[in-house]
């Protein structure tokens, strides 16, 4: 029989930073102190805000609002470095102002709402919904189950049940997913999607721990999800739009048809996905590939690609957050440059100032993933 590769299988995760002779108790310093800024440091560093004795709230430093996005990372960022305080008061927030108990968008999340609580959006985003089912699952595993609202695992599987079923049986709605081609939506109503928000490595474990009934679903949409990123992802660029058809082919719904913001979050998905399960040789070739694109480009100068690789003028709004993504390619990058991206992200600091939210939660994913601290709990 063959033997199985990827942390899922092997219970090993790769220390980058360690393999690069980084000493372990600066590893566990930079973590450490990377965390302390983004939850309470100065105020033009820290993404996080307590509200009221129980809640709190990642802000959107950028547009001002809070939004599932942040929420879900917030609460995966907390599982990961065991904050279970932190995740309740993410979560409790989420339950409290975002959540739809009835009507159309039932079980699903109102996608942004000021920082009072009132909502900016009714309708949901759908790679809320799947992060907040992982950092559900990966809390009851770690946890334990708690009194409802933090009854994590029932969570998780309402959420997991809504995405999948929604609009069936005459219930009004549509699903995240779709029914047919098993890939994930941009929104529910939209026949396109979007490649950032396609993550097979929580797929499979939506399968596993998920509602039995829909376990061959999630298989399915992992091995659907890892059949359409190679589509989407240039073969020679690596580059991926923000929006596509499910063909792979750009959507230019509102313009996001080019490489930018969303789209730097497919290296560190890629690259996450070759960690804990090892699926093939595309992830490490695609790893190297955007990595050996942006080889000669200074992080100042990046800016926003035709997928192709041609220029659009116009300078990328998040440069940290993706040399942090393109760091995190070296987990499956099999190329020389590997080593030299994640000197470059030790030595990069946190970003400050108006647009610091987005670049700083990739910013510290990048740092678990490279660190081995980004972990499935079972």
């Amino acid at each position: 029989m063959e033997k199985k590769a990827g942390a899922f299988h092997t219970g090993v995760y790769r220390n980058v930073f360690r393999d690069y002779g980084y000493a372990e108790a600066d590893i566990e310093q930079k973590l450490a102190d990377t965390w302390k800024q983004l939850i309470g440091g100065d105020q033009d560093v820290r993404i996080y805000y307590p509200s009221g004795d129980d809640m709190g709230y990642l802000l959107d430093t950028g547009n001002l609002d809070v939004r599932t996005e942040g929420q879900s990372y917030g609460m995966m960022m907390a599982v990961q470095m065991d904050d279970q305080e932190l995740f309740n008061r993410i979560w409790k927030w989420t339950k409290t102002y975002m959540w739809h108990p009835e009507g159309r968008y039932k079980h699903y999340f109102a996608w942004s709402c000021n920082p009072d609580g009132t909502r900016l959006a009714q309708g949901p985003a759908p790679d809320g919904e799947e992060f907040f089912a992982m950092a559900l699952l990966f809390a009851t595993k770690r946890w334990g189950d708690g009194a409802e609202p933090f009854d994590y695992s029932s969570q998780a599987k309402q959420i997991l049940t809504a995405v999948v079923h929604k609009g069936e049986a005459g219930e009004e709605g549509d699903p995240m997913w779709d029914p047919k081609n098993k890939l994930i939506k941009f929104v529910p109503e939209t026949p396109w999607t979007d490649p950032s928000y396609h993550l097979p490595h929580f797929y499979e474990l939506f399968a596993l721990w998920g509602p039995a009934e829909d376990q061959q679903f999630w298989k399915e949409a992992a091995e659907a999800s890892r059949a359409f990123l190679p589509l989407a992802c240039h073969g020679q660029t690596g580059l991926a739009p923000e929006y596509s058809e499910y063909d792979g082919t750009p959507n230019f719904t509102r313009g996001h048809g080019n490489f930018y913001s969303d789209s730097y979050r497919v290296a560190l998905n890629v690259a996450l996905d070759h960690a804990w399960f090892a699926p093939g040789p595309w992830h490490v070739e695609q790893s190297r590939r955007i990595q050996e694109f942006f080889a000669d480009i200074p992080m100042e100068e990046y800016q926003v690609y035709a997928v192709d690789g041609t220029i659009i003028p116009e300078p990328a709004l998040h440069p940290e957050g993706l040399l942090a993504t393109l760091a995190s390619a070296s987990l499956a990058s099999s190329g020389p440059l590997a080593r030299q991206y994640v000197d470059r992200f030790w030595n990069l600091p946190l970003r400050r100032g108006k647009r610091r939210y987005y670049d700083n939660c990739l910013y510290f994913f990048s740092l678990l993933a490279l660190s081995g601290r980004y972990r499935i709990y079972r």
